[in-house]
């Protein structure tokens, strides 16, 4: 299902949840260190960076523009980890692992 809201477009998957999509930045092969970036709504909040699903999009495509937008970072998608259901919000978040190759402060 596809609900228009104004400057957005939201996908929902036939349980009603709203499809996200969202990357675990990591800078290494050991995976010991974490990209965070804060929550536009709760600026005291630390998150991963991550985003609603376009109409015709796939989650992993999703996951990269998003940590683009929201954090600069350009990497190599890795593995998909989970998707994961917050039931409270009504969302499922489809999670990647992402390999940071650099991150542009400018984009």
């Amino acid at each position: 299902m596809v609900k228009e809201k104004p400057g957005s477009t939201r996908i929902y998957d036939k349980d009603g949840f709203r499809r996200r999509a969202a990357c675990i930045c990591v800078r290494s092969e050991s995976e010991n260190e974490v990209l965070l970036v804060t929550s536009s709504r709760s600026p005291d909040h630390w998150i991963i960076p991550g985003g609603g699903v376009e109409p015709e999009e796939e989650p992993s495509v999703t996951a990269v523009r998003e940590v683009i937008e929201e954090a600069g970072v350009l990497g190599t998608l890795g593995r998909c980890l989970g998707v994961f259901e917050v039931r409270q919000e009504v969302n499922e978040t489809y999670s990647f692992l992402i390999r940071t190759i650099c991150i542009n402060k400018n984009l």
